[in-house]
């Protein structure tokens, strides 16, 4: 072998990867002027492209199930409803409407409605009302009601809010160990104590002094009471105690500031009853209009668009009672105030002593107690819709059996006044002559504008026949069949009702007398 030969030949070229671009586009199967795009038709059919664009074409939307997930992602944890002007809670981010939040503050909320972890910062999320008001143009049944819109902005206006920090917890409360049923002392009792004043007669420590303890069963200790609120001893001769004019209860005025004291009457607060909504929900409202609701919903529309709280009514209530000639007496005598507290009530020293000092309790008893007339007064103002003042008084008046119907409520007016206290009298009165101080609803009716009875002086109530109805007799309906048949061909009258009374009516209706006269004109 030439081996100087194989040093100088040059070596032979190795195979490359690539390929040549003659290769490339120089296909059998291609003719010459023809097209990459024309290939590719030829060799795929129309039915065949149209196929594969349907299989890639995208899912339909199902618009309705769309909305309500959407609905259930955008609801407010606080209402369970669609968010309105929604606040983001950070750092934790949950949302929730702004008034729902407000009002969440002001029951006392610091944390989180949702979570309970710390709240920093609420402010409002453009995105998440966006998002809401693309649901509702798409889906507008998913919006909320305009008297919820309206509501929820007199609440909350824009702007970022600040929940406030949690407070301190409260400490342990300390149990007095041993036997419950020993009276400790007050906070008066120690000497040294903070209060400035320490009782003349204090009370025995029972876990100093056991053989003197006193015992709860024996009562009040001496020169001592319990408070009506917080229930604890107190010394009723202590500069910060105070007693209730009405139901004679001492107040510590040391347990709970505000709540454990008796205030003068015009500025005591209710109980229970801090604004308007605590009234709405109190039954007791409805109980005093004898569960009239149309005439309650009337009552507290006007307290809305007149902005009047009900410590505002409360006042003019005392005032309207004060200004009567026996003032509370009354309301004392009908026992209002006895046992609304838990604890043993004083004596009252002097039954007809002007009351000053009022608690919580009392003053809420005596706003339910004038609430009703105080009504009757205001509606007088005329601050009322025309429609509401313009409906005819009902002609049983308070005393209607029918107003708690909803219909017969909406027709008439039933807020006419005190009802009487005694009814229909059995007998008159001494020397023969009718009392007018409580006059018969039936004397109270106007007198007809036409007739013989027009300037008759009443007849007093005691002199009425006092007829009952007797069962339905068959007898009856003949008498009844009788008489219409005698009044068909009467002309109408003033005098003559639409459709004649029967016997039963006309008797239990009018006096004798009238009955009398009108047969004797039939006949």
């Amino acid at each position: 072998m030439d081996v100087s030969r194989l040093i100088h030949s040059e070596p032979s070229p190795e195979p490359s990867l690539k390929r040549r671009a003659s290769s490339t586009f120089a296909a059998d199967d291609f003719e010459e002027g023809s097209s990459r795009k024309r290939h590719r038709n030829s060799n795929m059919g129309w039915g065949a492209a149209k196929d594969s664009r349907e299989e890639e074409a995208p899912p339909a939307v199902d618009g309705p199930a769309l909305a309500d997930e959407l609905e259930q992602e955008l609801q407010c944890g606080c209402c369970s409803a669609l968010v309105y002007r929604p606040v983001v809670v950070s750092p934790c981010q949950h949302f929730f409407c702004g008034s729902c939040i407000v009002l969440w503050v002001k029951n006392g909320g610091t944390n989180c409605p949702a979570c309970r972890g710390i709240a920093l910062s609420v402010t409002p999320s453009r995105v998440i009302q966006t998002m809401a008001d693309v649901l509702v143009r798409h889906a507008p049944s998913k919006a909320r009601t305009i008297n919820e819109r309206i509501q929820a902005d007199e609440i909350y206006k824009a702007g970022a809010l600040r929940i406030p920090t949690p407070r301190q917890a409260s400490p342990e409360p300390s149990i007095p160990q041993g036997n419950l049923n020993l009276v400790h002392p007050c906070p008066h009792c120690l000497p040294g104590n903070e209060w400035g004043w320490v009782c003349p007669q204090p009370i025995p420590n029972p876990d100093t002094d056991a053989d003197n303890a006193w015992h709860s069963d024996d009562g009040s200790p001496p020169g001592h009471a319990y408070c009506g609120n917080c229930e604890s001893v107190l010394a009723l001769r202590a500069p910060s105690t105070t007693k209730c004019d009405f139901c004679q209860v001492s107040f510590c005025g040391v347990g709970i500031p505000g709540r454990c004291v008796a205030a003068p009457l015009l500025t005591q607060h209710l109980h229970g009853l801090s604004d308007l909504g605590d009234l709405i929900q109190c039954g007791e409202v409805y109980d005093i209009f004898d569960g009239n609701t149309v005439e309650v919903d009337i009552m507290f529309d006007y307290l809305t668009a007149q902005g009047l709280t009900p410590r505002y009514i409360y006042r003019e209530v005392v005032a309207m009672i004060t200004a009567s000639p026996r003032g509370f007496a009354p309301l004392i005598e009908s026992d209002l105030f006895l046992d609304v507290h838990p604890v043993a009530a004083g004596v009252d020293p002097d039954p007809s002593a002007p009351r000053s000092r009022i608690c919580r309790m009392c003053a809420t008893e005596v706003l339910l107690w004038g609430l009703k007339e105080w009504w009757v007064l205001e509606r007088r103002k005329g601050f009322l819709e025309e429609r509401i003042l313009k409906r005819p008084d009902c002609p049983d008046g308070v005393l209607c059996q029918l107003q708690k119907n909803h219909a017969h409520a909406k027709e008439f007016n039933h807020v006419i006044g005190a009802a009487p206290a005694g009814g229909v009298q059995a007998q008159g009165p001494p020397d023969g002559e009718p009392s007018r101080s409580n006059p018969h609803p039936a004397e109270r009716l106007p007198s007809r504008a036409e007739g013989s009875d027009v300037g008759r002086p009443p007849v007093p109530v005691s002199v009425l026949p006092v007829f009952v109805d007797p069962p339905v007799d068959p007898r009856d309906e003949y008498e009844d069949a009788r008489f219409r048949e005698i009044f068909k061909d009467l002309p109408p009258s003033s005098t003559q009702p639409e459709h004649p009374p029967s016997a039963q009516g006309m008797a239990s209706t009018s006096s004798s007398f009238e009955v009398q006269a009108e047969l004797d004109a039939v006949f």
